[in-house]
């Protein structure tokens, strides 16, 4: 493989000189600013031979270096090991930006070239000033469709329809909400670019993106209709005639930049989910105005079907889980499983339960060292056998049609080392303090993430990706507005928005280990200078109590964490069989 990665970054090259660009950037994400992307847009992974759902290339005509964040440390060493690409550790301190890289190996006069149709206004923008400042000229164009010769083809798979008993409002309704928002921002319409928000408006859902439901397709929405951006043949006669009863108009996908083109008013877009080649087109003719998407708020405050529909999908996941849990702890002694061979088994399970429609991603199945690397996914080059000893750390998640779950739990699977033992309850404090937060509306993530990261702090220890991202409802498993993370983000938490609690430690050829639940906010009552905010943990599955150090859990962390084993019971035991029940009794003992 890294004789292929080496012939391809040389033909790279080899375009490079030929289009008179000096640099060339390859971010991982689509015309959409998608997280995770359809195999036509995978252009980065192609280039690099590196599979992580977030990195940045950088291609000069004698160095090649790749940008990835703390998720994918270990993992990208692996796998850029001999083709000739560094690897850059995002967040640490000797490492430098993008921009200020370019600027230490690029001369004034030189070209850098993106393909605009991958990356943000906001993105571009940024690029093109720092770039500026050394005469570095910024050049848009793809080079893909020159050197990928056996590029996938656009996502073909048909979209369907979203019912409104697991949606609780008509796409009718949403198109509404929306039209009041560009009413108020002095607009004539809107473009929507991110898949999830388009889904969400549309109550529309499809699979063209890897255990993300969603359609690939632009939406413009003006005062009296929407104007739909698709490959036709993704359209059944249910679909469209759906969309017709919606006022809503169907062009073909690859049209949109020249409908921008001859628009004329008062456009609204979001630069951060905008494409810079769909700016572009827009910007000649239209009056642009920029802000946040309406739709991102919209769609993370969860409404009362949604909020129902939410707690009936976890309880389902949470069956299945203590199902897998208790065939694991016997299967462990038994031997023979291993990291893919559990993942199967937790699928087989999750695919049994009512309105399951497939992984919300792929499992994360990591066992002793391979819990430290961040995104972990076992290959048949990797997989390992479980031994009844150390930790397990599973990261998985579904897609029922009534909610998306994701949760991590770190399983002991036999004897423990004490700092192990240790890692683990500070995780959990971490974990417990985050989830009895209670805080005035108006805060934000960042105000919050302290408490999760205060017990490894005290021990000068860290994780360096976010504590809570927000999760969509049967859509994308990381959503925003909101996040919990040491950044800043100007998003406060609203009652209704569902967000992750995740904190972990990672020790490189040790173990690695992380806590995670989904937080949803609810009201906590008035008090000093107006309202209250908390958290209902909505997640239902035993926390492993066998790493637990009894004496560094406070009595109010313990009396959390008997609280949430109670409930955790009372919800699932219902729907389990007698031995079922009684191996969740004793996973739920009070410590």
């Amino acid at each position: 493989m890294n004789d292929i990665i080496r012939n391809r970054i040389q033909a790279f090259r080899t375009w490079m000189a030929q289009a008179e660009v000096k640099a060339f950037i390859i971010p991982s994400t689509d015309p959409h600013l998608s997280e995770y992307v359809a195999p036509h847009w995978q252009s980065r992974e192609w280039i690099s031979g590196f599979t992580g759902s977030a990195g940045t290339i950088v291609i000069t005509p004698t160095q090649a270096g790749l940008w990835t964040d703390s998720r994918y440390f270990l993992q990208a060493a692996q796998q850029l090991e001999g083709t000739g690409i560094d690897l850059y550790k995002e967040m640490l301190p000797e490492t430098p930006s993008i921009p200020a890289f370019l600027c230490n190996h690029l001369q004034a006069g030189d070209a850098v070239g993106i393909d605009g149709t991958v990356f943000s206004v906001q993105e571009a923008r940024r690029l093109e000033q720092a770039l500026a400042t050394h005469q570095i000229q910024l050049k848009s164009i793809d080079p893909m469709e020159h050197l990928w010769q056996d590029r996938p083809p656009l996502p073909q798979a048909p979209a369907y329809l979203y019912d409104r008993k697991y949606a609780g409002r008509t796409c009718a309704e949403k198109l509404e909400a929306l039209r009041a928002e560009i009413r108020k921002q002095g607009a004539d319409s809107l473009l929507l670019s991110a898949l999830d928000e388009i889904a969400w408006t549309l109550n529309l859902r499809g699979s063209d993106v890897h255990c993300n439901p969603v359609v690939v397709s632009y939406l413009v929405i003006d005062s009296h209709q929407a104007h739909y951006f698709i490959e036709p043949q993704k359209l059944t006669s249910e679909v469209t005639e759906y969309l017709k009863a919606n006022d809503v108009i169907c062009h073909p996908y690859e049209s949109l930049n020249e409908y921008l083109s001859q628009m004329t008013g008062h456009l609204l877009l979001a630069p951060d989910k905008t494409n810079y080649s769909a700016y572009q087109a827009a910007a000649r003719p239209c009056h642009l105005i920029e802000g946040p998407s309406p739709a991102t708020l919209l769609k993370a405050i969860r409404n009362e079907q949604e909020i129902a529909g939410l707690h009936a999908a976890m309880q389902r996941d949470g069956v299945a889980l203590v199902k897998f849990l208790r065939w694991l702890e016997e299967a462990v002694p038994a031997g023979g499983e291993t990291e893919i061979s559990i993942d199967r088994k937790l699928h087989e399970l999750r695919a049994a339960q009512p309105l399951y429609i497939g992984e919300s991603f792929d499992t994360i199945a990591g066992y002793g060292p391979h819990a430290a690397i961040v995104h972990y996914e076992a290959t048949p080059e990797t997989d390992v056998p479980l031994q009844p000893r150390g930790f397990l750390l599973l990261d998985s998640g579904a897609q029922y049609l009534d909610g998306t779950t994701d949760i991590t739990r770190t399983i002991a699977l036999g004897p423990l080392t004490e700092e192990e033992k240790t890692d683990y309850t500070l995780i959990l404090k971490g974990h417990i303090n985050l989830a009895m937060a209670v805080f005035p509306e108006g805060t934000r993530g960042a105000q919050l993430d302290v408490l999760a990261r205060m017990p490894i702090w005290k021990q000068h220890m860290n994780f360096l990706h976010g504590t809570g991202h927000g999760v969509g409802h049967f859509l994308n498993v990381h959503e925003g507005p909101q996040s919990i993370r040491m950044n800043e983000n100007p998003v406060p938490l609203q009652v209704g928005m569902l967000t992750s609690n995740e904190p972990g430690v990672y020790k490189a050829g040790s173990h690695g280990i992380r806590t995670e639940n989904l937080l949803l906010t609810v009201p906590a009552g008035e008090g000093m200078f107006g309202r209250y905010l908390k958290f209902e943990t909505v997640t239902l599955c035993p926390i492993d109590t066998k790493g637990i150090i009894r004496e560094m859990l406070t009595q109010e962390e313990a009396d959390w964490l008997n609280s949430y084993h109670r409930n955790v019971y009372e919800k699932l035991s219902p729907a389990l069989d007698e031995d079922e029940r009684h191996w969740l009794e004793q996973a739920c003992k009070e410590i």
